[in-house]
């Protein structure tokens, strides 16, 4: 199972560490997506038609995956930006990597509770709008796991910070509710030890840009920096 593809051009990496696990890419139930964002969905077009995989996103964020809507960061909200180098290297990099040539992922379907029970580690979808109106987090409870994809990142090209942090306002549709949406993962993690004393909603974070944070989610969520 495949969580989220990267940028059209990321296409030979994304074979590449499948292929390095011992793999074959025409073996995968489903590629999930986070959120409709073009360096998350750059491979599911290519998924779908090369190898038949499903490409399963939220209900809410459907036609943005398929390619009928846009919750994107608009040229302008760049260019004002561009004098900084950070944001201008970021920009070239956008632009190699094929975002203008995206191809959408037009036989995506959304999921659902059943669907999501019978692939690889029974993920859970946690629906956190803001970032985008059906952006997700996808928790993998028996790895202890969760798969946050922009909801908050360890880093990013245009910040100078490492660790747990929220992206920059111009990437989210609805920058307050993004924020809203991360710390109610906290009273999510909460209710998780309430029903099982002891236990950890997930303590390894995978997030949509940085490394992977080795740490329980109650402690990420506590250094997140807005």
């Amino acid at each position: 199972m495949l969580i989220d593809g990267g940028y059209p051009a990321d296409r030979d990496l994304v074979l590449g560490s499948i292929r390095e696990l011992g793999l074959e890419p025409a073996e995968a139930k489903a590629m999930l997506i986070s959120h409709g964002h073009v360096d998350h969905t750059g491979s599911a077009a290519y998924f779908s038609r090369t190898f038949g995989t499903p490409i399963l996103c939220s209900p809410e964020e459907l036609a943005h995956v398929q390619g009928k809507v846009k919750h994107q960061v608009t040229l302008v909200q760049v260019l004002v930006r561009a004098w900084r180098p950070r944001v201008f290297r970021w920009m070239l990099h956008v632009i190699k990597a094929k975002a203008l040539q995206a191809e959408p992922a037009t036989q995506a379907a959304a999921w659902t509770v059943e669907t999501l029970k019978v692939l690889p580690g029974k993920p859970e979808a946690i629906l956190l709008p803001g970032h985008t109106p059906g952006n997700v987090a996808l928790l993998l409870p028996a790895a202890q796991a969760i798969a946050v994809g922009d909801t908050f990142v360890s880093g990013h090209p245009i910040s100078t910070r490492s660790g747990p942090q929220m992206l920059h306002k111009m990437y989210h549709s609805d920058p307050a509710a993004a924020l809203v949406s991360a710390q109610s993962l906290a009273l999510a993690n909460s209710l998780a030890t309430v029903r099982s004393p002891g236990a950890v909603l997930a303590k390894v974070i995978l997030p949509g840009h940085g490394p992977a944070l080795h740490m329980p989610l109650a402690d990420a969520l506590s250094a997140l920096q807005t």
